[in-house]
């Protein structure tokens, strides 16, 4: 199991709740993260069936990029959520709270009945639910910087962040952003993009936000991208994915690409770019593919 100590909601004593809960079933090691993309190193190197998570959305996806760094067979992965979004885990339907989720994971350990999932495949970083280039990927980076000063990871702390970031950080005037895919001509003018994995895009308040109704980890990658970047339009844009679920989004500002085995957006200048709530700076080209049945999990 490896444990992020420092993750938003993990406390000292899961560890132990974890141990107690799967005695006899699992021989279980306990290793703590000391340092950013430690998590991706142990995963790589442990020698093991199982490997358990518990932490947040980045620790999931260091651990998950270093399974997929191992050549033959992986282990299989189990997430106990520990961190403030915690998506893949709730989008694998794992209780939110840790000693549920523990319980879940004993449970499908005992039935031997696990689930295969596709990820997505941004450059050379996988993702496991999203990734996003524009002004969802500024907040992230500015939610990072928060936490680094001990800001506390909430949804309104993103909620205050995107708004400052609408009003006084983000160019609402020069769309960079063009979408290449096979087939179909290039579509530009785009001020951001966000791409799925089929998962929900983020949780506010413990409502999935659904790009796409009825989200699974087998159909390929889903891509958003806004013509324009208007109040108007975010709000029109999140009301849908908070509330829609029956249908796919629906906009005139709206470019919307579904089911994609590969894609690629370029920036007329650099742009933020996050995965799975990672910041990784500034870019002007990302390739992406989708990934079948890459990781079993434990869900």
């Amino acid at each position: 199991m490896i444990v992020n100590p420092n993750a938003t909601s993990t406390s000292g004593d899961i560890p132990d709740l974890v141990a107690r809960s799967l005695a006899g079933l699992v021989d279980l090691e306990v290793e703590r993260t000391q340092h950013r993309g430690h998590a991706r190193e142990l995963a790589a190197a442990a020698a093991v069936d199982l490997v358990i998570v518990l932490g947040g959305d980045g620790s999931v996806n260091e651990v998950v990029n270093g399974l997929m760094s191992r050549e033959g067979p992986r282990p299989r992965l189990a997430v106990i959520p520990g961190g403030g979004g915690n998506v893949l885990a709730r989008g694998l339907g794992v209780p939110a709270k840790a000693t549920a989720a523990v319980r879940h994971v004993r449970e499908v350990i005992e039935s031997g009945q696990y689930r295969t999932i596709g990820l997505g495949l941004a450059g050379d970083r996988y993702f496991t639910f999203s990734a996003g280039l524009g002004m969802d990927a500024e907040v992230v980076g500015e939610v990072e910087e928060q936490r680094t000063k001990g800001r506390r990871e909430t949804a309104s702390l993103f909620l205050r962040t995107m708004t400052r970031r609408y009003f006084r950080g983000t160019d609402r005037r020069r769309p960079a952003l063009t979408l290449q895919r096979d087939g179909q001509p290039p579509a530009g003018q785009l001020f951001m993009c966000i791409i799925t994995n089929r998962s929900p895009w983020t949780y506010l308040r413990g409502r999935a936000l659904l790009p796409v109704p009825d989200p699974d980890f087998n159909s390929g990658l889903d891509v958003l991208g806004l013509k324009r970047l208007r109040l108007s339009t975010i709000l029109a844009v999140v009301g849908q994915m908070l509330w829609v679920r029956k249908r796919g989004l629906r906009g005139r500002d709206l470019l919307f690409a579904h089911g994609l085995e590969s894609l690629t957006l370029r920036s007329a200048r650099p742009i933020a770019f996050q995965v799975d709530g990672e910041y990784l700076g500034e870019t002007e080209a990302v390739e992406f593919q989708f990934v079948p049945d890459a990781l079993q999990v434990v869900a």
